[in-house]
C-alpha cells in the first residue's frame, strides 16, 4: 500500500520546514510514505526547500490557480505514481503533521473511504465568536445537503481513499472541501472525522481577505453543489406549492357565483399564474431529472476512464516520464501543469 502526503504550497518556504519535521516517514500498514508538494505559483524558495528536506514529488504550476486546482493535480499526480491513499495538509503548518498515521488509520482498515480532521473550532483561540458560530453553521448546510454528519466541513486535513477519488470531480474553483463532501455524502461514500488540534497560527489566509469573503464563496461552491445533486427537490417542492397555491384560488372563483351571486376576476388571474408557475416548475423538473441520469452516466464513464488512466500499465509509463525527467544530478524535475 503507497500512501501519498500532498501538501498545496504558496510561497511557504518559511513554514514549510515545520509541516516537515513531523511527518511520519512510517505508518503502520503503509508499506510506501511519498511526500509531494503542489508548487502553485510559488516565487520564493519553497521547492528548494521541499527538495532540501526530502521531497522528490513536486507539481508545478507556472501561476498560482488556486487551491481547488492545486488540490486535483496533485490528486492526479498521485493516483499516476500508484497511491492507495492520499493525505493532504497544509504548508502553513495548521493542522498536526504528527497524527497523519492516525488520520489513515480508518481508511487503511476499510473502515472509510474519507476522513475529516475535526479541528474542534470552539478550542481555536483565533477563532473569533462570530467566525466560531459561521463555522458551525456551514458544517450545519453542508451536512443537510450531503446527509453526513461531520462537524468541520472545512477542515482541510484530510485523508481519501484511492475509490473515493476515483469517483470525486472537483469542479469549484475556490476551495474543494465543500464540494468534496457534499458528493461523497450523495455518492454514499463512507465518510467520517477524526478529532485534532491545530498548531498556533503562522499567517493569514490567502484563499480570503475576510470572513464575509469566504462566506460568499463558500456559499456559492455549496449552492453549485447541492443543485449538481439535488436541482430536482427544488423543482419538485414548486411544482407542488404552486400548484396547490393556484388551486385555491379557482375554487374561490368558482364557489363565489354560487353563494354571492358573482365571481372574482382576481381569483382567477391568480390561480391562473400559480398553475402557470407550477406547469414551468414541473418542465423544469423533468429537465433536471434528465440532467442529472446524464450527470450520472458521464460520472461513470470518467470513472472508467480513470481506471484506465490510473491502471498499473499505465503508472509504469507515468513513472518511466518521471525518472527520465530527472537531472543528470538526479534531482526530481517539477511536474509542470
Amino acid at each position: 500500500m503507497k500512501l501519498f502526503i500532498q501538501i498545496p504550497c504558496l510561497n511557504e518556504e518559511k513554514t514549510l520546514p515545520l509541516v516537515l519535521e513531523k511527518i511520519p516517514r512510517t505508518i503502520p500498514g503503509v508499506d510506501d510514505v511519498e511526500l509531494m508538494i503542489v508548487d502553485d505559483g510559488c516565487s520564493d524558495n519553497t521547492v528548494a526547500v521541499a527538495r532540501s528536506l526530502g521531497v522528490k514529488h513536486v507539481v508545478h504550476h507556472a501561476r498560482p490557480m488556486g487551491l481547488a486546482r492545486a488540490f486535483r493535480d496533485g490528486v492526479d499526480y498521485a493516483l499516476k505514481h500508484g497511491a492507495d491513499i492520499v493525505v493532504n495538509t497544509d504548508g502553513d503548518n495548521q493542522y498536526p503533521s504528527e497524527m497523519i498515521g492516525e488520520l489513515a488509520q480508518p481508511v487503511i482498515r476499510g473502515e472509510a473511504e474519507i476522513v475529516v480532521g475535526d479541528r474542534q473550532t470552539s478550542k481555536i483561540k483565533e477563532f473569533s465568536p462570530f467566525k466560531r458560530l459561521m463555522q458551525r453553521f456551514g458544517s450545519w448546510v453542508v451536512n443537510k445537503a450531503a446527509g453526513t454528519h461531520i462537524p468541520d466541513a472545512a477542515s482541510g486535513f484530510r485523508a481519501y481513499s484511492r475509490t473515493a477519488l476515483m469517483q470525486l470531480n472537483i469542479v469549484t474553483e475556490f476551495s474543494y472541501c465543500m464540494e468534496t463532501i457534499i458528493q461523497a455524502g450523495n455518492k454514499r461514500l463512507a465518510i467520517t472525522s477524526f478529532a485534532i488540534t491545530t498548531n498556533p497560527k503562522t499567517r493569514e489566509s490567502r484563499l480570503f481577505t475576510n470572513i464575509f469573503e469566504h462566506m460568499a464563496k463558500s456559499g456559492g461552491a455549496i449552492v453549485r453543489s447541492f443543485l449538481m445533486f439535488k436541482a430536482h427537490v427544488i423543482f419538485l417542492w414548486s411544482t407542488i406549492i404552486f400548484g396547490v397555491l393556484g388551486v385555491f384560488p379557482f375554487i374561490r372563483f368558482l364557489t363565489l357565483p354560487a353563494t354571492e351571486g358573482r365571481g372574482h376576476v382576481q381569483s382567477l388571474l391568480a390561480g391562473t399564474a400559480m398553475l402557470t408557475c407550477a406547469v414551468i416548475s414541473l418542465a423544469l423538473l423533468i429537465i433536471s431529472e434528465v440532467q442529472r441520469i446524464q450527470r450520472k452516466l458521464v460520472e461513470d464513464e470518467l470513472e472508467r476512464t480513470k481506471e484506465i488512466m490510473y491502471s498499473k500499465p499505465y503508472q509504469k509509463i507515468w513513472e518511466r516520464e518521471h525518472s527520465e525527467s530527472e537531472s543528470a544530478d538526479g534531482t526530481p524535475a517539477a511536474h509542470n501543469l
